[in-house]
């Protein structure tokens, strides 16, 4: 193998790969060793198989390395030349089908930008002809039957190989007809980003990218448990994208159901989730029936909370279309509906299987959207990366202007910070800090909303907007904060426009009703309304200890009348 080759020694007729190295996934006999091969040479660039190189570093072949040692064994060592392989500079790298399902192998791989994935997804049926007499040479077809070896197989590693960048459906077609496929949607595809949500007891995937809808339906099968899904929406994006997720399962024996529900926070309500509720029964759902929810953060957040009930718990998958549900209410398993008393007051935790931020679905967005979402991403930087503030003030006017690569960049960033967050604190339990962080600006912008009905006049990124000046600004009176990062934080907010101020509200606010909507917030503890204050910009807390006087003399000093 060449570790020194570079593209300015390629021949002429070579085309470039979108990526130094493309790396092949897929059960055995999907045939990633000859399509590897094959590409390989179309790409000009060396081909690997590293089942070949873990018998040379081994001096023993595949099956007695099983036989005398164990898979475990084997899969320690397959990372370790993995792992040194990828050193060696660009090449198409054929990986055994087991290396990808181990953690620190795909950890390795993700975690570099110069690599692409491709799972090699190949029918059932086909797999089965080219193995028909593969026994003797494959270790994991050594006991049992062939098919229901390789149909178990596929139940554990499709809905790991489902995270690859690429996915290439091979069947009965030429080596040169797959070698042509893959190449061109490499050429025409842009690359996504993934972000692993990683629990305690549960794991799953933020796919990051555009035109996922186009092909969602071979991320998301192999996340079914059975072979019924729903798909919840509301009326807008149903005209927008409904039709694009259908499509997809077209060619899969998959029966989908769709409910739609008005547009509109008035959706997360008691008797919008009794009707629903009843429809999916009616339907006849069962414990591995899959609930979708296709659209922003109020089908994200009404969908998981009747997943979370029905039948007390069925699986859930998040295909998110707003800025705001991307970064946020997709991420994280919080679930809730609305109650006269305040949001979210009925909810529960619950997780997605699978999580899908298509970008491509943000340029449908009016301006107001991408404002809405965008609050969430500053708050992410306010609560504790600077650098992500720092970001944000660069890229900000890009971002609202509907720039894709800034879009896609700026929900990676924010899925990836809020990922780190729910991983050490899933259920809000932290005494201090913890997930109880991402509520800065919230406690003021839920008091806001409550105070317009949730009918649309402003939306909950809006709210959170002024939320997060307000924040600061109590920060501030209280003396935690440099005024300097108020005005910083002012600054940005009005050279985009962003609402920020009782000036920015449909119409004025009685201080003294806001005091008593914070009185009625979810994190009220032990008569306390807590707050999430700063000592600066990245440097969030938690505090129980606020003055209700002192939030009252700040709503008026900010205008809000008595």
């Amino acid at each position: 193998m060449s570790s020194s080759i570079s593209f300015d020694m390629l021949p002429n007729t070579a085309t470039k790969p979108p990526r130094s190295v493309i790396v092949l996934i897929g059960l055995m006999g999907a045939g990633k060793t000859t399509l590897g091969r094959r590409l390989a040479e179309h790409y000009g660039i060396p081909f690997i198989d590293t089942d070949v190189e873990i018998e040379k570093a081994c001096q023993e072949t595949i099956p007695d390395i099983f036989a005398r040692h164990g898979e475990a064994y084997f899969r320690a060592g397959e990372h370790r030349v993995i792992r040194r392989l990828l050193e060696g500079g660009p090449c198409v790298l054929a990986t055994g089908g087991g290396a990808w399902m181990h953690e620190q192998t795909r950890a390795l791989i993700n975690d570099r930008p110069d690599i692409c994935t491709v799972w090699l997804h190949t029918p059932m049926n086909v797999l089965l002809k080219r193995l028909s007499h593969a026994r003797t040479h494959r270790p994991l077809l050594a006991q049992g039957k062939t098919e229901e070896t390789l149909r178990s197989l596929a139940a554990q590693r499709y809905p790991l190989y489902a995270t690859a960048d690429i996915i290439i459906h091979c069947g009965d077609e030429s080596v040169e007809q797959s070698v042509q496929n893959i190449s061109k949607t490499l050429a025409n595809t842009s690359l996504p980003h993934h972000v692993p949500v990683a629990l305690a007891g549960h794991q799953y995937d933020v796919t990051i990218g555009a035109g996922l809808l186009q092909d969602a339906a071979s991320r998301i099968i192999p996340h079914l448990s059975n072979k019924h899904a729903i798909i919840l929406t509301d009326e807008t994006v149903a005209a927008l994208h409904l039709d694009s997720l259908t499509r997809s399962f077209e060619t899969h024996d998959i029966r989908l159901d769709v409910l739609t529900v008005p547009a509109g926070e008035a959706s997360k309500s008691l008797s919008r989730f009794e009707q629903i509720m009843e429809e999916m029964l009616a339907r006849g759902i069962e414990r591995g029936t899959t609930l979708i929810a296709l659209g922003g953060g109020v089908v994200g957040d009404l969908g998981g909370f009747i997943a979370a009930t029905a039948l007390r718990g069925i699986p859930f998958i998040q295909i998110p279309t707003t800025l705001l549900a991307q970064v946020d209410s997709s991420v994280g398993g919080k679930t809730g509906i609305n109650a006269r008393a305040g949001k979210n007051l009925i909810g529960a935790f619950w997780q997605p299987r699978l999580v899908l931020a298509d970008t491509g679905t943000l340029s449908t967005l009016p301006q107001r959207q991408l404002v809405a979402g965008y609050a969430e991403i500053i708050k992410s930087g306010l609560i504790a990366d600077p650098e992500l503030f720092a970001w944000c003030e660069q890229n900000g006017q890009a971002l609202l202007a509907g720039d894709p690569a800034t879009l896609g960049e700026a929900v990676r960033r924010a899925c990836s910070f809020k990922a780190g967050v729910v991983r050490a604190d899933e259920r809000e339990n932290a005494k201090q800090g913890g997930r109880a962080l991402l509520n800065l600006g919230h406690t003021f912008a839920h008091a806001f909303e409550a105070e317009f009905h949730y009918d649309g006049r402003l939306l909950h990124g809006e709210a959170v907007s002024i939320g997060l000046h307000m924040a600061l600004a109590l920060s501030v009176k209280m003396g935690l904060a440099p005024q300097e990062d108020l005005q910083r934080l002012d600054a940005h907010l009005h050279a985009l426009k962003m609402p920020a101020s009782v000036k920015d509200l449909p119409h004025p606010l009685s201080s003294a009703t806001l005091i008593k909507h914070m009185g009625r917030d979810k994190k009220l503890r032990d008569g306390k309304v807590s707050f999430v204050l700063l000592r600066g910009i990245g440097q969030a807390f938690t505090c129980r200890d606020v003055s209700m006087d002192d939030v009252l003399s700040l709503l008026q000093e900010e205008g809000f009348p008595a």
